[in-house]
């Protein structure tokens, strides 16, 4: 099965409470002269038929970026699985790809990676995982997935779950390995962003 580029909806994920670095809205913290949700938007774009931000605060500042922006339909930031269901709610193609905001580096090609991992005909979303070390670390937020997905997402976040692991668990859930794992660091804490823009610099 070929995925073409032009049915998959790019969503980056930006709507979480960005607890471990204080509290701030992370996808605008700067980073080599623009927010963090922006490099992430520029370097997806390019990778799918459409794209989006989900948010949840500062909505104007994101609007400014010039895509729609989805915020979470359910109350209280209940983590990337919920901004996952808002992009299967608004997405107007057959699949959805995810990144989150505070990794501007990952792969140019990621979304095709992940498209030609799609093999068999029961795939249901494929997961992107990266090797560091000799060892295999999944990278749940980086997800391709059907969006006719949304209603059992709807029912997993509503029955009190969160957890994008044990919700993909129940799917027929692909994995590619990326060996490239520094593409995939992540500024969680405001000790990484400035390790990232060390990296950059």
């Amino acid at each position: 099965m070929v995925i073409d580029t032009s049915d998959i909806t790019g969503l980056v994920l930006a709507g979480g409470r960005g607890t471990r670095m204080g509290g701030v809205d992370k996808g605008l913290q700067m980073h080599a002269g623009r927010p963090l949700a922006q490099h992430a938007l520029l370097r997806l774009a390019p990778q799918v038929g459409a794209v989006a931000i989900n948010a949840n605060r500062h909505l104007a500042e994101y609007e400014a970026m010039g895509v729609p922006v989805w915020p979470d339909a359910l109350p209280e930031y209940p983590g990337p699985l919920a901004g996952m269901l808002a992009g299967m709610q608004h997405c107007g193609t057959p699949y959805l790809v995810t990144v989150p905001c505070d990794t501007p580096n990952f792969p140019l090609d990621l979304v095709e990676r992940l498209a030609r991992g799609w093999t068999a005909p029961d795939c249901e979303m494929v997961m992107a995982v990266a090797r560091e070390d000799g060892a295999l670390h999944r990278q749940p937020v980086f997800l391709l997935m059907r969006a006719t997905l949304v209603e059992s997402a709807n029912a997993f976040l509503r029955s009190g779950q969160g957890k994008i692991g044990k919700w993909t668990a129940q799917h027929h859930c692909a994995e590619v390995v990326f060996e490239e794992a520094s593409a995939f660091f992540n500024a969680n804490t405001l000790a990484d962003l400035e390790q990232l823009q060390r990296r950059s610099g």
